[in-house]
């Protein structure tokens, strides 16, 4: 681990201060950023420590959730309204690690979480494209079971590591940042990056932008809503497919309908092309299964994850039919 200096910010202005420098860094639990420094994957000069900035859970006007960036996630998990408007985002958190962690790790943090590629945190033996621009991504051909079947780029092939990210692109939420040039808000949608030519950029962010909430969007039928998560073991591990969920349905046709998936994407990747064919059409499993292979229609395995594809649509019609009360 390289030399820093640690600060603690009083308040947002300072720790955009402090920020400033090109190889600053903000911390949160520090559950992600702490590990990337060990392996000397992240090198930053300076730490800010943000823990004690916004870090509460308040009602919008509109009738959605602000949630500080500093908020822990057990504290977004167990929140009352939540679990209640918004389930799926518990139990993603939930589903997401263990306790310690996730008393430790803030919301801000959850978004800024790296890959978890092996060939990333392999500074000595692994071409990584993400780690070091321009040397090549040794997963493309190598041990990939993990990696992306949608998105991906002759750069890189890494997925994102979180649960609680694939509920927030289902339920459209947007993330405030401040920085430099002032306050912006941008659609959780927009805020990660595929990797193209440049996969060592994961989000939109400015050096030296800082995330400073999220909200959530009044969505009524999001109380009808899950997350499922398909792992190698039942404790602590990475998602081989998750599915973020929720559906209304009216007289056996689905009105409307959000759905996001994760481990199959550089970003959490938001199943646009399932809800169009969805909406308005019966809520059966056949119209499952089909919005579900439209989605897919693109994906590009690798030689070890093409069973990701298929996984994923079982795992989608299986969701959907437990939300619509269809028997599989």
């Amino acid at each position: 681990m390289n030399p820093f200096t640690y600060a603690r910010a009083a308040d947002t202005a300072e720790a955009l201060r402090l920020g400033a420098g090109s190889a600053a860094a903000y911390l949160g639990g520090g559950t992600n950023l702490v590990d990337l420094m060990r392996e000397t994957v992240a090198n930053p000069d300076t730490l800010v420590d943000v823990t004690g900035l916004s870090d509460g859970i308040e009602e919008t006007d509109g009738g959605g959730l602000l949630i500080g960036a500093a908020v822990r996630n057990t504290a977004l998990a167990e929140h009352r309204a939540v679990r209640t408007r918004y389930p799926m985002l518990s139990r993603a958190i939930v589903a997401g690690a263990s306790a310690q962690i996730r008393n430790m790790a803030t919301v801000g943090g959850n978004l800024l979480q790296r890959t978890r590629c092996t060939y990333f945190y392999d500074t000595e033996g692994s071409r990584c494209n993400k780690r070091t621009p321009g040397t090549g991504c040794d997963a493309i051909d190598g041990v990939n079971r993990i990696h992306a079947i949608l998105g991906a780029s002759p750069a890189c092939v890494a997925t994102h590591p979180s649960d609680m990210c694939v509920a927030l692109a289902a339920l459209d939420a947007t993330v405030h940042v401040e920085g430099g040039n002032g306050k912006r808000a941008v659609a959780f949608g927009d805020f990660h990056r595929l990797p193209g030519d440049h996969p060592e950029i994961d989000t939109v962010l400015a050096p030296g932008e800082l995330i400073t909430a999220i909200e959530l969007p009044p969505l009524p039928f999001a109380a009808t809503s899950t997350y499922r998560k398909v792992r190698d073991r039942a404790s602590y591990a990475f998602a081989l497919i998750s599915v973020a969920a929720a559906l209304e349905v009216e007289g056996g046709v689905v009105t409307d309908v959000r759905l996001a998936i994760g481990g199959v994407a550089h970003k959490p990747w938001r199943a646009a092309r399932a809800e169009a064919a969805l909406r308005g059409g019966p809520a059966t499993e056949a119209a499952f299964r089909s919005a579900a292979a439209a989605e897919f229609a693109d994906a590009r395995p690798l030689r070890d994850n093409a069973f990701k594809a298929e996984l994923a649509t079982r795992t989608l019609v299986a969701v959907l039919g437990d939300l619509a009360g269809v028997a599989a």
